[in-house]
């Protein structure tokens, strides 16, 4: 079965399809640099980054592969870093729609912002660790009426 420009089986299909019913849905934090870049970047050696990296993942805290690292949800809990998902419901004055959405997208600390159709106006996807910090600057901003906030705590499906 061709899907997507790759050929798959229909095993290979069913397979896929079982991983993603049974996955659980989470934020990926991947650096995508080679270790010399990060050894020099950090003002050590290859040698002495590889060895930090490897005590790095015999503990869980990164995933690596070829020309990746992978921060793990254990390592996020060790930074502090809260990575569940919020979703704040903004109303805006439709007067100052334009501007509003755009001081909304290029100054706040959001990862996607939807606008929609109904009683509200934009659905803003925050991560946790960033919530305090976008309510306090999204309340400053001029035009914006009224948000709700609801924070992820389990994603089903």
């Amino acid at each position: 079965m061709e899907k997507g420009h790759v050929k798959l089986t229909e095993k290979q299909l069913t397979i896929l399809k079982y991983l993603l019913e049974n996955s659980q849905g989470m934020e990926i934090f991947i650096v995508n640099k080679s270790q010399s870049e990060l050894a020099k970047e950090l003002g050590i050696t290859r040698q002495a980054l590889n060895v930090h990296l490897r005590k790095l993942r015999e503990e869980g805290l990164i995933k690596t592969g070829r020309g990746f690292i992978m921060l793990t949800e254990k390592a996020l809990e060790i930074l502090g870093m809260r990575s569940a998902e919020v979703f704040v419901l903004v109303k805006v004055e439709p007067r100052a729609r334009n501007q509003t959405y755009a001081r909304i997208v290029k100054t706040l600390p959001v990862e996607k912002v939807y606008r929609v159709t109904g009683e509200i106006d934009l659905i803003v996807v925050v991560n946790q660790s960033k919530l305090d910090e976008f309510l306090k600057q999204i309340s400053r901003i001029e035009g914006v009426k009224e948000t709700v906030t609801h924070v992820v705590i389990e994603t089903l499906k």
